[in-house]
């Protein structure tokens, strides 16, 4: 464990009585008192997670072949000319065969600056490929340990942030400079939960005063075992389980996050013929109807042949049911029962589209 990078706040965690394990490299904590707890603080009040791992990355400059944005929208998939300064937006970065690289969120700072937040174990591939393809007046910056990330979520969020000092009435997918004790914190209306929620970057160094402030004024600290069950639930994919250089997002349901008609974007006529032809297999919901939990790899039946693999899988806290996502054949349609093959037992499952239950966001 000693090569595993560790964030700002792993201290505190371990004093904390954090289980800590390797997530992207990274040693971060599962859990602190427990998922199911921390699940519902989320859900019913508010939850802090250290999200420090993830990557950061800004484009800068201009130069004839036009801004950064104008160079960033030219490769990743979705349409940045759809938001302006002070937005965010979901995006993908693809290779020329379709497959994701990362999925990431992309902010306009202003024309000239567009700062992204990738996934820990990709943010190097993200950056090395934008700035291998850099060209005149543009740079391209890894700034993965210069800021930090921490995801206050939950129905009570605004009342929190509020109490810090810090800004909360911007919009949804926005975000906004402010200061704290002097202190520069970014404040982004972005979340990976389903619920309002807001994700606080300070610099590297600063993240410690703030995550105690967070915790005097009784937010509960999470770790990334209730932000998986969270995010399961929502149906929001996890790069390297439902998204992957093998997954596509014409495969996953992420066309939605593909600006189709760009002149240009990194796997632009993979994705198009793949749309055009269909894909081989599709991305739905699994809810259990019997005793045990979908998890990923595990095949999915009907009458006894395989039809897909289960990408995702959990115990939904909100719905106590098990719930999953899989990669199915296009034969299979909502509401169809089907099975899961747990270690050599079957359970039967529905498909469903996601997300089990009802996104709060606001």
């Amino acid at each position: 464990m000693s090569d595993l990078q560790k964030s700002p706040l792993y201290d505190r965690h371990v004093a904390l009585g954090a289980k800590m394990a390797d997530f992207g490299g990274w040693d971060m904590p599962i859990q602190y008192a427990g998922v199911l707890q921390e699940h519902t603080a989320v859900r019913e009040s508010v939850g802090v997670f250290d999200v420090s791992h993830l990557g950061k990355g800004v484009v800068r400059g201009a130069g004839p072949g036009g801004t950064a944005v104008d160079f960033v929208n030219d490769r990743l998939t979705n349409d940045l000319r759809r938001i302006g300064p002070g937005q965010a937006q979901y995006t993908l970065c693809c290779d020329e065969q379709g497959g994701v690289v990362d999925d990431l969120i992309q902010y306009i700072r202003s024309e000239d600056e567009v700062f992204l937040i990738p996934n820990a174990a990709n943010s190097s591939q993200v950056v090395s490929r934008l700035a291998a393809d850099a060209v005149e007046g543009i740079t391209v910056e890894d700034l993965h340990t210069t800021l930090a990330v921490l995801a206050v979520q939950g129905p009570e969020s605004p009342r929190i942030v509020e109490a810090l000092g810090l800004p909360v009435s911007h919009d949804y997918m926005s975000f906004t400079n402010a200061t704290w004790q002097d202190k520069s914190v970014v404040v982004c209306r972005t979340g990976y939960t389903g619920e309002t929620g807001y994700e606080l970057l300070p610099r590297w160094d600063d993240a410690g005063e703030l995550w105690d402030a967070l915790l005097a004024l009784g937010v509960t600290p999470c770790g990334l075992g209730a932000r998986d069950t969270l995010r399961t639930e929502m149906g929001y994919p996890l790069h390297g389980q439902d998204l992957s250089l093998e997954i596509t997002p014409v495969q996953a349901r992420s066309t939605w996050a593909v600006g189709w008609n760009k002149e240009r974007f990194w796997g632009r006529e993979a994705l198009l013929a793949e749309r055009k032809n269909g894909p081989r297999r599709l991305l739905w919901g699994l809810e259990a109807l019997d005793r045990g939990i979908p998890r990923a790899h595990m095949s999915v039946l009907r009458n006894g042949s395989p039809v897909g693999e289960v990408t995702s899988g959990t115990f939904s806290p909100t719905r106590k049911v098990g719930i999953g996502l899989a990669l199915l054949d296009p034969s299979v349609a909502e509401g169809d029962e089907l099975a899961v093959d747990v270690r050599g037992r079957t359970i039967p499952v529905r498909v469903v589209k996601p997300p089990f239950v009802p996104s709060h966001v606001r």
